[in-house]
C-alpha cells in the first residue's frame, strides 16, 4: 500500500533516471517527457554503477530535491556473481544517497521477491524469494530502506510484455513474434500455468504517477487476471492469422510458482481510482502491429 505526499500530481524538480535506456526506463521516461518533466537519463555508458567511485559521481550530479527513479539492474539474475554485482550497483546507490540525499527515491523492483502462494500475492504478503531474481530484489530494497530515510516507494510489477522487449521471453513477447513469422509456437508441458501479463505502458503509467504524487511504500503492478500460457498461444495465432501450430512438450522440472501466480490489485486502485490497466487482448493487439511493421 502507498501513501503520496501530494494528492494531486506535482512534477518535481527533477527526475534523475539510473538505468536509462532499457526496455521498462524507455517507457517511464518517454511517459514523464509527454508530461513536460525535467528529465536527467542516465545510462550504463554515462554512470556504471559497478565501478569504483560510482557513489561518489552519482553524489555529484544529485540535487536536493531531486527524484530518484532506479531501474538500473543486470537481470534476469541467473548466477551467484550475477547477484553479486547488481548489489555492488546499489551499494553504489546508497552511498550517493548518503552523500546527497534526495528529495523522493523510486525504486523497481519484482514481484520475484514474494514467496509462492495459493491466494492473490498483496503488498502485504509474505517477501520470502525462491531465486537469486527475487533475493537481490529483496536485498536492494532493505539497502535502500537503510540508507535513505525519505520517501521511498518499492514498485513490484510482474512479468512485463511490450513490444521493444530485448529478453524474448517466454510468453506474450516470444508467442507474437513466432506467429508473426510463421512459426511455431514451443510450450512448456500443456502451458497450464496461470499468470498475470502487463503491458509495459502500464507500468510507466504507474511509476509516473507515483513519481508525481511523491509516494511512499509498496505497490504491486499488475492486471488482476491470470490466463495460462496456452490460452497466450492461441490468441497469438489467432491474431496473426497465420498457421503456426502450438505445441506441447515434456515438461522438465516443476512448475514455477506452482503454476500458479495471481493478484489483489486493490491497492492500485485505491492508490490511483482513475486508473485501468490495459487488458491483454488489446496489448497484444498493439505489440503484434509493432512487431509486423
Amino acid at each position: 500500500m502507498i501513501t503520496h505526499f501530494h494528492n494531486k500530481p506535482v512534477s518535481p524538480a527533477r527526475i534523475v533516471i539510473l538505468g536509462a535506456g532499457g526496455f521498462v526506463s524507455s517507457a517511464i521516461q518517454h511517459k514523464l517527457e509527454a508530461l513536460n518533466t525535467n528529465v536527467l537519463p542516465l545510462t550504463q555508458d554515462m554512470l556504471d554503477l559497478t565501478h569504483q567511485g560510482a557513489g561518489t559521481k552519482l553524489a555529484n550530479l544529485l540535487h536536493a530535491d531531486d527524484a530518484l527513479l532506479f531501474v538500473a539492474a543486470k537481470a534476469p539474475v541467473k548466477t551467484e556473481s550475477m547477484l553479486i554485482e547488481n548489489l555492488h550497483m546499489c551499494e553504489s546507490v546508497c552511498e550517493a544517497l548518503r552523500l546527497s540525499p534526495v528529495h523522493h527515491v523510486v525504486y523497481i523492483s519484482s514481484d520475484a521477491v514474494y514467496a509462492d502462494s495459493n491466494l492473490p500475492l498483496t503488498e502485504s504478503s509474505c517477501a520470502q524469494p525462491g531465486t537469486l531474481h527475487g533475493i537481490m530484489h529483496l536485498a536492494r530494497e532493505v539497502m535502500l530502506s537503510n540508507a535513505y530515510s525519505g520517501p521511498l516507494c518499492f514498485i513490484r510489477p510482474t512479468l512485463i510484455y511490450g513490444s521493444e522487449d530485448p529478453h524474448n521471453g517466454y510468453g506474450p513477447n516470444r508467442f507474437l513474434r513466432l506467429v508473426a513469422k510463421g512459426e511455431d509456437i514451443i510450450l512448456f508441458g500443456e502451458g497450464e500455468e496461470l499468470r498475470d501479463h502487463v503491458y509495459v505502458d502500464d507500468v510507466a503509467e504507474l511509476v509516473s504517477r507515483v513519481l508525481l504524487h511523491c509516494s511512499n511504500g509498496i505497490l504491486n503492478v499488475a492486471t488482476g487476471e491470470v490466463i495460462s500460457f496456452r490460452d497466450i498461444a492461441e490468441l497469438s495465432v489467432r491474431l496473426s492469422g497465420k498457421n503456426s501450430q502450438i505445441k506441447q512438450t515434456i515438461r522438465v522440472g516443476p512448475m514455477p510458482h506452482n503454476g500458479y501466480r495471481a493478484f489483489n490489485i486493490s491497492s492500485s486502485y485505491s492508490a490511483f481510482p482513475d486508473f485501468k490497466f490495459l487488458p491483454l487482448s488489446k496489448g497484444l493487439v498493439l505489440c503484434y502491429n509493432d512487431s509486423v511493421k
